[in-house]
């Protein structure tokens, strides 16, 4: 167990450290493959099941189970041989070479830093939204199943993103519970001599010092940064506070700490990265702080050095609209960055802003982060073969001239990590169809091994993962009920609804307009029969949240919950609160239809719809994102 963690658990009294094998229990807890190995679950059940079940944190399950219960469970020679496996599997993992090293064993290449605004590991670990943290977790997973020499840098948010609650009347309430970070299944950084890394910062004039944590994802590292340093003014406390909350003053202080801030965290553990991948522009702040390090280290001038350390910077776009990406006003830029360019980069504060500007030399004009991506990256991509046309059209104003087709625009389709969303009854079925590693290299043979599966396996796949859906379904639902405050009779109803054995529809994301996410109901009459009819009936499950301050997107939500409620659909249509990873779990691997309607080209790539392929499940779907160019009459 690394000594660190060891220590921290030790210092804080957390657990009795002189029970025997609590170090490798510790160990286990405290590293986030746990998060996508099926084998892991029972051990934690183990100790106690009911908060497990309501948590999947093993960290907050270790710290709360009893001396008794500990010591009885680390005497059982049964949980001991479970431990030891895990913990052998864990060490084989780490110590024999991956597909990387197997591939590319004269690779150059040593390591890559990963910066995003979010990270969608665990639930144990809320630091997430959507869509991007659902990327960017599900890339540092598959770089530790691969070996892909990744170290990942982010922020660690005292509230995260708000949880939801559906009223009575249907609508959308937003939660801000306290993450503590001592039930987080992460530790802080700490020195060779035990002390706490912290550094200092300076915004609009004033030093911040941020506290640094680390995150164990397999083989990778996650460096976390949060401002709530019992050193900084309370304004300054609550930088890091909410993801994406607030206004653009907060958000430019979030986006220089990761930047900025997460450069200095590399240089001051001595980590010289090859490549920093920008995932989305909020991280393009690192661009100049790589360069302005360059330029202290080696005297160039910061021109020459944006020159050098150019080609080693990467920038993916998840946006379709122009309007999705951060601009700050020049007043904001002055405040919080005028100082910083004549100071620290020796550039005056103009030259600054142009790297943000479509027009370098209009003074009113916004800064634009991901225009500073580009102008200051090696190479950009788009997240699926449409989005990089349609970001060659939005970028297009940045390459005068050039014929669209020409900017120098790509695209890498996003893809996901398949032991993060299979069901274990999948799981067991494709390890004996494909084998254990199967995800873990080339995937030539895997097309004809699946093939061999025969149709009979393939529903019972299916009858199985529904079964399972329609269970959790009925208890999550009973308690948003009870929650909420509902007669005794619709709770009631709410743990009975679904058939185990009715075609079942799936439709979770985000409730905004361009997501159409109401589109079923345009023609209500219609849809009622369908979801009515005896001899075919349909159910269809949604979940999904309206961003806090969007009226209209919590409009839609309460137009389902009405629609439920006065056609009294309970037994057919259920909205499920609080869209999370672990429901996103649930949904993915247990429905039969994976819905999907965005406003066409809106959707930059869209990842839900391929968890549900591993499971058995079928995409019906607008040809947007992924889906455009994985379409067949065959899949979907």
């Amino acid at each position: 167990m690394n000594t660190d963690d060891l220590n921290y658990t030790r210092y804080h009294g957390f657990l009795p450290a002189e029970i025997a094998g609590l170090d490798t229990l510790t160990e286990l807890a405290l590293d986030l493959q746990w998060s996508w190995n099926h084998a892991a679950d029972t051990l934690w059940q183990q100790l106690d099941a009911e908060l497990w079940d309501r948590t999947h944190n093993p960290w907050v399950v270790l710290q709360t189970a009893s001396r008794e219960i500990l010591e009885q469970h680390l005497a059982d020679p049964a949980f001991q041989a479970q431990m030891a496996g895990l913990l052998a599997h864990k060490q084989e993992d780490a110590a024999g070479p991956k597909w990387f090293q197997a591939q590319y064993p004269a690779s150059p290449l040593t390591c890559v830093a990963y910066f995003s605004m979010e990270y969608m590991l665990s639930e144990a670990l809320p630091i997430y939204v959507g869509g991007l943290g659902n990327v960017a977790g599900d890339q540092l997973e598959a770089a530790s199943d691969l070996g892909v020499p990744v170290v990942a840098v982010g922020l660690l948010y005292q509230q995260g993103y708000f949880r939801q609650e559906i009223d009575r009347q249907g609508a959308q309430q937003a939660l801000f519970p306290y993450n503590d970070p001592g039930q987080l299944p992460i530790t802080p950084l700490r020195l060779p001599n035990g002390k706490w890394l912290r550094l200092p910062i300076t915004l609009s004039g004033f030093p911040v010092w941020l506290r640094t944590w680390q995150v164990r994802v397999g083989s990778v590292t996650l460096y976390l940064l949060d401002s709530n340093d019992a050193a900084n003014l309370p304004v300054h406390r609550g930088i890091t506070a909410e993801l994406y909350g607030g206004g653009m003053e907060l958000r430019i202080q979030q986006e220089i700490i990761l930047g900025i801030g997460g450069w200095k965290l590399l240089q001051a553990l001595h980590i010289q990265p090859d490549v920093c991948h920008l995932n989305e522009g909020h991280a393009a702040f690192v661009v100049l702080e790589r360069a302005r390090a360059l330029r202290q280290e080696t005297g160039l001038s910061f021109e020459a050095a944006l020159a050098v350390t150019r080609p080693g910077n990467l920038f993916t776009t998840h946006t379709a609209v122009a309007a999705g990406f951060d601009h700050f006003s020049p007043a904001l830029m002055g405040q919080f960055l005028g100082d910083y360019a004549r100071q620290e980069l020796g550039i005056e504060f103009e030259a600054l802003m142009a790297l943000g500007r479509q027009s370098p030399s209009n003074p009113n004009e916004s800064f634009n982060m991901a225009f500073l991506a580009i102008r200051g990256g090696g190479a950009v991509n788009g997240v699926s073969r449409l989005h990089g046309a349609v970001s060659r059209q939005l970028f297009g104003t940045l390459f005068p001239r050039w014929p669209t087709e020409e900017v120098p625009v790509g695209q890498v389709t996003n893809g996901v990590h398949m032991p993060s969303w299979d069901a274990e009854a999948a799981d067991a079925l494709w390890t004996t169809a494909c084998g254990k590693d199967r995800w873990r290299g080339g995937l030539d043979a895997l097309a004809e091994n699946i093939l061999q599966v025969a149709d009979e396996n393939l529903w019972q796949l299916r009858t199985s993962c529904r079964q399972a859906l329609v269970a959790y379904t009925r208890a999550r639902l009973a308690r948003q009920f009870t929650v909420a405050g509902y007669p005794p009779g619709l709770v009631d109803i709410a743990s009975k609804v679904f058939d185990e054995n009715t075609l079942t529809i799936g439709f979770a994301r985000r409730f905004v307009a361009y997501k159409r996410p109401n589109l079923l109901l345009r023609d209500p009459e219609r849809f009622i029969r369908l979801l009515t009819n005896r001899a075919q009936p349909v159910q269809l499950v949604l979940a999904g949240k309206a961003p806090p301050f969007d009226e209209g997107g919590k409009a839609l939500i309460q137009q389902w919950m009405q629609f439920i409620a006065q056609h009294n659909l309970y037994q057919h249509v259920v909205f499920l609160s609080d869209y999370d990873l672990l429901l996103a779990e649930h949904l993915v691997q247990g429905v039969d239809v994976w819905l999907n309607t965005p406003r066409r080209p809106w959707e930059a790539c869209g990842t839900s719809g391929m968890k549900v392929l591993v499971n058995g499940g079928l995409n019906l779907s607008e040809l947007d994102g992924w889906w455009a160019e994985a379409y067949t009459p065959a899949v979907g």
